[in-house]
């Protein structure tokens, strides 16, 4: 993470004269742009683009339609949840540590339960950098 907010800066000290609007808007979604770096090192390849985001969507939305209407945001969280679980066992060339396994439960912990203390510490989240 500390390696992409970097990027960013130098991006921004770089560009921003020349083309103001583009870094304005590189610099507003920073947080969504670099999402995918709270995961393990090892699945950034695959996660970083579209088709698998797309495939998730579709799937999403196919259960959504099913239902009709969802009770609340955290219905709908643990439903995204349950539909990355269940796809997640047929990617291809993820690779799943004990690291990895460990890191995505404090994702998940974290999204269900944002205010509880961490339970395996926060380093490894931040020690993330991005795949070459």
């Amino acid at each position: 993470m500390a390696a992409a907010r970097s990027w960013a800066a130098s991006v921004e000290s770089r560009y921003r004269s020349a083309y103001p609007a583009a870094v304005e808007c590189l610099l507003k979604d920073y947080e969504s742009l670099t999402t995918y770096l709270r995961f393990p090192a090892e699945h950034h390849k695959r996660i970083r683009h579209s088709n698998f985001i797309e495939r998730t969507f579709g799937e999403t939305r196919r259960r959504v339609k099913v239902i009709g209407r969802l009770p609340g945001e955290r219905s709908c969280l643990s439903l995204v949840w349950a539909v990355l679980d269940r796809a997640s066992r047929g990617w291809r060339g993820v690779t799943m540590t004990p690291a990895a396994v460990r890191q995505l439960q404090e994702l998940r912990r974290r999204l269900f339960h944002p205010s509880a203390p961490a339970e395996t510490g926060d380093a490894g989240l931040e020690a993330v950098t991005p795949a070459a």
